[in-house]
């Protein structure tokens, strides 16, 4: 390696290091505003999901949230054990299992409509730009996924 390529290999340099560095801040951020919940990040995103409308399958959650049953189970347990949701079997078919929220888990969501605009506050941009912000790193992400590499 010469000095001139020296630059280019830094860590600060690479667009893998800032999407890191930014999800450990995003961690940090979203502990504190969790917390009074009694959420962890993955909990809430799976309580996200569950607000949008339910009941939605183990499978559904997982799907959307790129996360394997194995993962999710004992996620899906604690937040029962919570008693913000209850797990079911599927009258339909056994093999599915069908999470649907408690009276708690539903309340649980008024406290959590402040999450959102406390994140925008804390990033120093408005809303929108927050949005696209999102928009563009989602096109990222879908880029790299359908990639095959350019080597």
């Amino acid at each position: 390696m010469t000095d001139a390529d020296a630059p280019i290999l830094a860590p600060e340099q690479q667009l893998c290091f800032a999407v890191y560095a930014a999800g450990q801040a995003f961690s940090r951020l979203y502990r504190p505003l969790l917390q009074p919940l009694g959420l962890t990040y993955p909990q809430y995103l799976v309580m996200l999901i569950l607000w949008e409308g339910q009941p939605v399958t183990v499978t559904g959650i997982g799907r959307r949230l790129g996360l394997d049953t194995g993962t999710l189970t004992p996620l899906l347990k604690r937040l029962e054990a919570s008693d913000l949701v209850v797990r079911t079997r599927s009258a339909e078919d056994e093999r599915r299992v069908v999470v649907t929220l408690t009276e708690k888990g539903r309340q649980l969501k008024a406290e959590a409509k402040a999450i959102p605009e406390a994140v925008a506050c804390a990033s120093g941009r408005d809303l929108p730009d927050v949005m696209r912000l999102r928009d563009e790193i989602n096109a990222l992400s879908k880029a790299l996924d359908a990639s095959r590499g350019c080597t």
